[in-house]
């Protein structure tokens, strides 16, 4: 299966392509805002495509074609105002949702946030990003794709434990980035995470096992 990654340049985009590319058969398009970033992706073995997510989704069309699923990691970071969480993790993410669709491409994940779901759950300090990640969730569910929606909470640095809580609604806590990718793999790989969205974050259960649960 050929995943093109957006935000593959970010964090947990570029520990999901060396997760993915471990996969049999597993293949990345890495899509890249900056050409000069291609030679790392291409080292790993990955494809590249250039795009920019705050550019028009022909161009996105064009840079995801012929893949089998869309990975949308893509945010714009806790240094940026509110504008481009706004281009980034909302306009972004559904224009990225248009570009599947004229791709013709079924199978989509979306990382979001804990809690991102429920108003009533969102931190008030930074409620402009929780808005912009309710209404790209929104967009996914909204659309044709057969989507899974990924809500991790607090994002850590440093190695992944393999093992997680997932479910429709958990207390706030934190996760390792590499298990926030490897759960996206893992939810590549099992069916029935489709049409789901759950949220995430650090447990005892290891990720095949707790996404089992969460969807049974």
């Amino acid at each position: 299966m050929k995943v093109a990654v957006f935000g593959a340049n970010g964090q947990i985009g570029r520990l999901f392509t060396e997760q993915w590319l471990q996969e049999p058969s597993g293949k990345v398009r890495a899509v890249i805002r900056d050409a000069g970033q291609a030679a790392r992706f291409e080292e790993m073995g990955a494809e590249t495509a250039v795009a920019d997510l705050e550019g028009p989704v022909r161009k996105l069309t064009e840079a995801i074609t012929g893949c089998d699923a869309v990975v949308f990691a893509a945010g714009s970071g806790g240094h940026t105002g509110p504008d481009k969480t706004l281009l980034i993790d909302l306009d972004g993410a559904v224009k990225a949702v248009e570009a599947a669709e004229a791709a013709g491409i079924g199978r989509f994940l979306l990382v979001s946030a804990l809690g991102a779901g429920d108003r009533e759950r969102w931190n008030e300090s930074i409620r402009h990003y929780y808005v912009a990640k309710h209404y790209a969730d929104r967009a996914v569910q909204s659309s044709k794709l057969a989507y899974t929606i990924v809500r991790p909470g607090g994002l850590e640095n440093g190695p992944g434990t393999g093992r997680v809580q997932a479910a429709g609604r958990l207390d706030r806590g934190s996760i390792p980035r590499a298990d926030v990718a490897a759960v996206l793999a893992a939810a590549l790989r099992e069916p029935r995470t489709v049409g789901q969205a759950f949220d995430l974050v650090s447990g005892e259960t290891p990720i095949d096992e707790a996404l089992g649960a969460a969807l049974d």
